[in-house]
């Protein structure tokens, strides 16, 4: 149960002071040492992105095998003050990301600690602007895509989830979360089985799936229309990666306040979780290794679509 930590997470971003430092803060209280933060500044304010590392009882850190787990929680900003006050729909990513190191750092202190070390990251940025979107308005970032994952995705990662919330669209009509297709090098690969037994798991329901297309996996600012940015980090790392969608019945803009339900983000949290745990330990894989190489044999790579074009 991660419900503690969510709640905890919420409160602390919840706020038009909160900045970086107020979360590691938090963060190095309750244990976790490998905790930094990169101011990145603005015309308008300042983003601040966050990097936690939670060592394994044998990730790559200590010497070890385990391979190591990407959380990254996406958003443009958690709030998009003075327009609104409040948390915005779109701080979701982060909520859970912070949560996430929040129990990953609990479960270490009651000597739990996963196999493989987990890598999160997602930036912190209460004054975020808000931009045009059909069918319904997104949240802007003070920063640009690139420059976001600059300091979102890290080269540890060696699969990443992509937590955003994803309700500004008419292309999931459910309210709770669902993961995409694994995609990886420019790929749209099948849906993992491993991760649809964990989600089964965890939500007691049945899986539900995020349908995504080529344009969603290519990089903002190339003129084609993107459902949000969950599947960014794709287009800058060779690693596979799997967005996990906050999701609702009805479209609701990035920069609507008193959206953010606390029991969908208590889902993905567990969720992410359960991920690190058994892909930490090897039991769980995000693409079929086999079919990753006939594909490869078969039709090259697709890296192009990770490039921005002309």
């Amino acid at each position: 149960m991660t419900m503690k930590q969510v709640i905890e997470s919420y409160e602390l971003l919840d706020s038009a002071t909160v900045d970086g430092a107020a979360v590691l803060s938090l963060l190095r209280d309750r244990g976790l040492r490998d905790v930094s933060m990169r101011r990145v500044n603005g015309d308008t304010g300042y983003t601040d992105f966050l990097r936690v590392v939670v060592p394994g009882s044998g990730g790559r850190s200590s010497g070890g095998a385990a391979p190591t787990t990407g959380i990254v929680g996406k958003l443009g900003g958690i709030g998009a003050r003075p327009e609104r006050i409040g948390l915005v729909s779109d701080a979701d990513g982060a909520i859970v990301a912070v949560a996430c190191a929040l129990k990953l750092a609990d479960m270490a202190a009651r000597e739990d600690r996963l196999p493989g070390d987990v890598v999160i990251t997602t930036h912190i940025c209460p004054f975020s602007p808000t931009r045009p979107h059909n069918p319904v308005p997104f949240m802007g970032s003070l920063v640009t895509q690139r420059v976001a994952l600059e300091h979102e995705v890290d080269a540890r990662m060696e699969a990443i989830l992509s937590i955003d919330a994803t309700k500004g669209n008419r292309i999931l009509n459910y309210r709770g979360v669902a993961i995409s297709p694994t995609v990886k090098e420019g790929y749209v690969l099948r849906v993992s089985e491993d991760l649809l037994d964990l989600l089964c798991n965890v939500t007691g329901d049945a899986p539900h799936v995020l349908p995504i297309t080529t344009q969603d996996i290519t990089p903002y600012g190339n003129g084609l229309y993107h459902l949000n940015s969950i599947m960014q980090p794709c287009t800058v790392t060779s690693s596979p990666v799997v967005g996990l969608a906050i999701t609702s019945a009805v479209a609701v803009p990035g920069c609507a306040t008193g959206a953010n339900n606390v029991a969908d983000l208590e889902l993905a949290a567990r969720f992410s979780i359960e991920v690190a745990k058994e892909f930490g330990a090897g039991r769980c894989s995000f693409f079929d290794e086999e079919e990753w190489g006939l594909l490869q044999r078969t039709y090259g790579p697709l890296g192009r679509l990770q490039a921005k074009g002309c």
